[in-house]
């Protein structure tokens, strides 16, 4: 009996020590060498202090900050455990809004996003600025899109648009083979409190449905740090 159990056993012992320990430990290593940043997540810092992930969108309210495409994500309502509530970037929850083309609720959604813009017939909007993502979380949004809000960021911090302009172009990364020009908006909204920091007395508290950091107004803001 014992000479059956112990080829089992010991192939259990070898195979707990090889895949659940020796593997993962290697393939860390490998990670941690060769690529460290995207292994620990692409984390961004601003002064020594992480504000966020390169991977993740994070919900940007005030006019001083350049916005993400609208979010779709939910959390449970707190007056009623069997009901959500809107809470956009909530990263513990990503989804978009399973509405498809032909729904009106979804048409009639964009319709009043698209005026709330400015946008009509003769004055289009980029599509990212009315659209939710898949996930809810999309850290980028377009050039066009950021285009479109230089003016409110100027306005707000009370800076020349040219030098937002400028930021902008700094911040917006190329395709490569696949894919369109994009702007990571942390990474953006970071250097922009570089050049014009939100003072601690307006830095917004963090929200309550995203882990600390996904509030990125006062991530970014130097109250957060």
């Amino acid at each position: 009996m014992l000479s059956q159990l112990r080829p089992a056993i010991a192939m259990i012992v070898l195979f707990t020590a090889l895949t659940g320990i020796a593997y993962p430990l290697a393939i860390t290593g490998i990670a941690q060498v060769a690529m460290k940043g995207p292994a620990d997540g692409s984390m961004i810092t601003r002064n020594g202090t992480v504000v966020g992930s390169a991977l993740i969108g994070e919900n940007f309210a005030t006019d001083r900050f350049f916005q993400g495409r609208p979010s779709a994500t939910s959390a449970p309502d707190p007056k009623d455990a069997t009901k959500t509530v809107d809470a956009p970037y909530n990263a513990a929850n990503s989804s978009g809004s399973n509405l498809g083309p032909t729904s009106q609720k979804l048409v009639d959604r964009v319709k009043a996003s698209v005026a709330a813009l400015g946008g009509s017939p003769a004055k289009s909007v980029a599509a990212d600025a009315v659209t939710t993502s898949a996930s809810g979380l999309d850290p980028d949004i377009s050039p066009a899109y950021a285009a479109m809000q230089i003016g409110r960021v100027a306005s707000a911090r009370k800076l020349d648009a040219a030098k937002i302009q400028a930021l902008v172009a700094n911040n917006t990364v190329g395709s490569a083979l696949f894919g369109n020009s994009r702007v990571q908006v942390l990474q953006l909204n970071v250097a922009l409190e570089d050049l014009d920091p939100t003072p601690a007395a307006a830095a917004p508290a963090a929200s309550s449905t995203t882990k600390p950091a996904d509030n990125a107004n006062a991530a970014a803001a130097p109250a957060a740090q």
